[in-house]
């Protein structure tokens, strides 16, 4: 007797309802067909899975033991039925990300996914996140990964994404005033925030360079040129974090994701849930930052 996936659904139904009236109905089939297929199952085994009671049945330490194992054969069957069909699969996703996730995070995500998905095109925007929202809301991208102040309704959060100021790391720019500032252009929180808690302390600063991508940001940064406000998953090698005795402390982002109505078996589905595990761990700051003393 071939344990099929007919034969485990049958089994694995009956497991679940402890009914074999209720097990049949779940899996198509009549309640006779369903005792008869656990008859074979027990016989060919020479176990019992079930026991019968007035109204039902119960499950044996067996039938327990069978059920493990139907539950990892039939995900690994419905797996390799997904993956196959995966790679038939064609369309565009379009996703939209902050230029800092996009850069740093995103290549890892999107090349797992293209290796499952070879057929279909991803386009790949990078803006501020408030357009980005704008930008889902009006139908122009499919899934977009914002940093917000508080998740909104109908996202879903990742993380906290603490922002911390960092200068260079053979530099102390923070010294001088007004403060030079490496900031994202305007409409980015971190720099509402930045700018916010320098005027509430009193502390002068002008803004020496803005730029809308984290490479320009990080560039000023090393130069001497400037400090700026950034999120402490950016890997910042020849930078300091600069501790809130020198300047201001600044609040944590919300890392969210929100994406458009979509099926549970599309391909836009299993690239949110790709992105939702691989960016809901906080990451270390990395081992090379050094705290200004």
């Amino acid at each position: 007797m071939d344990l099929t996936p007919d034969i485990l659904r049958t089994f694995r139904a009956a497991a679940q309802t402890l009914n074999f009236t209720l097990a049949a109905r779940r899996v198509n089939l009549t309640q006779s067909a369903v005792s008869m297929q656990i008859r074979k199952l027990e016989t060919h085994f020479g176990k019992t899975f079930f026991t019968r009671i007035p109204r039902g049945v119960e499950l044996t330490e067996d039938g327990a033991s069978l059920l493990k194992y139907a539950n990892r054969l039939l995900d690994m069957h419905t797996e390799a039925l997904a993956s196959l069909a995966a790679r038939e699969m064609t369309g565009t996703i379009r996703i939209g990300a902050a230029e800092d996730h996009a850069a740093l995070h995103m290549p890892g995500v999107l090349r797992r996914f293209a290796e499952k998905y070879p057929r279909i095109q991803v386009d790949l925007f990078c803006d501020l996140s408030n357009d980005l929202v704008r930008k889902l809301d009006q139908g122009e991208i499919d899934i977009c990964l914002v940093n917000t102040r508080k998740t909104g309704a109908g996202g879903v959060f990742l993380r906290k994404e603490p922002v911390v100021w960092i200068g260079p790391a053979d530099n102390e720019p923070e010294r001088k005033r007004p403060l030079p500032l490496a900031l994202f252009h305007p409409g980015c929180i971190y720099r509402g925030w930045a700018i916010r808690a320098l005027e509430e302390k009193g502390i002068p600063y002008r803004v020496a360079y803005s730029s809308p991508s984290i490479s320009g940001i990080l560039a000023a940064v090393r130069s001497g040129l400037a400090v700026a406000p950034v999120g402490t998953g950016t890997p910042l090698s020849g930078c300091r974090i600069i501790p809130p005795t020198i300047l201001p402390p600044l609040p944590s982002a919300d890392v969210c994701l929100h994406q458009s109505p979509c099926p549970g078996n599309s391909a836009q589905a299993a690239l949110a849930k790709d992105m939702i595990e691989a960016f809901s761990v906080l990451p270390r700051i990395a081992s090379e930052f050094r705290s200004a003393g």
